[in-house]
């Protein structure tokens, strides 16, 4: 067993794992931070994207020994200090930007990624980005107008 700590959504978390351990499976089971969901293990649908040191990482593909020492971000902590929704997640309720809600942890956090770098992105641009975020319910047009919307609130 490997001893690691990371800071995940601003709080210390430790914990033992096996080498092998994925960072998607600490996250959930040893930092009970169920948002982060497993869709594919494979990195294809998205559903599993977190921020690591700010940048928006698939964790079914990071051994949670690669995250020790790094700043962790998930849904959790998308929300805010008060616990009610963030902008990005308000703007994903208010536009319809999910359905089943499976992708929609992933989803989120792929925006603020995208947001984070550009402020006023084009419907294209939103399209491009979350080509490794893989929904099957939604169509993509409402989550497109859900991070439309969420730039012109933060911009």
């Amino acid at each position: 067993m490997i001893s690691v700590t990371m800071t995940v959504n601003g709080k210390p978390v430790s914990g033992a794992v096996e080498g092998r351990t994925l960072l998607v499976d600490f996250l959930r089971e040893t930092a009970g931070l169920t948002g982060t969901h497993v869709g594919c293990d494979t990195s294809q649908c998205g559903a599993c994207t977190i921020h690591v040191n700010g940048r928006a990482v698939k964790s079914c593909t990071m051994l949670a020994v690669e995250a020790d020492g790094a700043e962790i971000a998930t849904i959790e902590g998308m929300a805010t200090p008060d616990g009610s929704l963030g902008v990005i997640q308000a703007a994903f309720k208010e536009h319809h930007g999910l359905q089943c809600g499976f992708c929609t942890p992933g989803m989120v956090m792929s925006a603020a990624s995208l947001l984070a770098e550009n402020k006023n992105p084009s419907e294209a641009e939103i399209r491009e980005y979350l080509e490794g975020n893989i929904c099957r319910c939604t169509g993509y047009h409402n989550i497109v107008k859900a991070i439309q919307a969420a730039a012109a609130q933060l911009g």
